[in-house]
């Protein structure tokens, strides 16, 4: 099912009012799951990286809570990562890792590949819309992982950049103010749909990218349409045609 809105599919190419792009990156753009398996493998064969890459994750949630609560302050996702990573290590046997072991996986974040679909995808609505980033991850991630993946951004925006993580309200405003443009005029892409429910809330437009993948082949995610998003695409290249790029 494509192109949902309301009860309504939209036809491939149809208008597309919105003026901005701004994309959910891990899960949405990037693998995390694969990609964080992969580096555990490499560095302990034995470890069970599917389930380190899932613990890693679940943690990803409640440190942000600590942050939105007042428990902490300020502190950036690369922070975060590492205060999950020390909590999980020896739960996996791998509480021996050394600093730079520590640290260099840490930065896994950073090394993330992007889904099959994304490049090119993101290259051709870049041709017709100002694309962005909108995610929780911080600048410097966000950067790195953009160089190396070659994510055509026209702007990286983050959670840093507006002091708060989604889904706060200020983030998502964030986006429309930043390009100077109405709330309406903004469309989240996100695999997420709690994501895309706050950027509603807020007046955005949404997109939901099936990524049933996120967690694993072995956990597959529901994808299910939910009418209240503007669009419902299998990918990027399938959003691409919708939004007429």
């Amino acid at each position: 099912m494509t192109g949902v809105a309301g009860s309504v599919a939209r036809a491939a190419g149809e208008a597309c009012s919105a003026r901005v792009l701004a994309f959910d990156v891990f899960g949405t753009v990037v693998d995390w799951h694969g990609g964080i398996a992969r580096e555990v493998r490499a560095l302990r064969p034995r470890v069970d990286a599917d389930q380190f890459a899932l613990a890693w994750r679940a943690g990803y949630q409640p440190a942000m809570q600590r942050v939105r609560s007042g428990q902490l302050g300020w502190t950036l996702i690369d922070d975060l990562h590492r205060l999950i990573l020390d909590q999980i290590l020896d739960r996996f046997g791998l509480a021996d890792l050394t600093e730079a072991e520590k640290s260099h996986l840490n930065k896994a974040w950073h090394r993330l590949d992007p889904w099959p679909d994304v490049v090119a995808g993101l290259t051709r609505l870049k041709s017709r819309y100002m694309i962005c980033t909108l995610s929780n991850g911080n600048i410097g991630l966000l950067a790195n992982m953009a160089k190396r993946a070659r994510l055509p951004w026209d702007c990286i925006l983050s959670a840093e950049v507006f002091r708060a993580y989604k889904p706060d309200p200020a983030s998502y405003l964030g986006v429309a103010r930043v390009f100077d443009v109405p709330p309406d005029e903004v469309l989240l892409v996100a695999a997420h749909q709690d994501d895309l429910a706050a950027a509603r809330a807020c007046g955005l437009q949404t997109a939901y990218v099936e990524r049933p993948a996120e967690f694993g082949a072995a956990n597959p995610k529901d994808a299910s349409p939910n009418p209240a998003n503007t669009w419902h695409v299998r990918d990027f290249s399938e959003l691409a045609d919708q939004l007429g790029c």
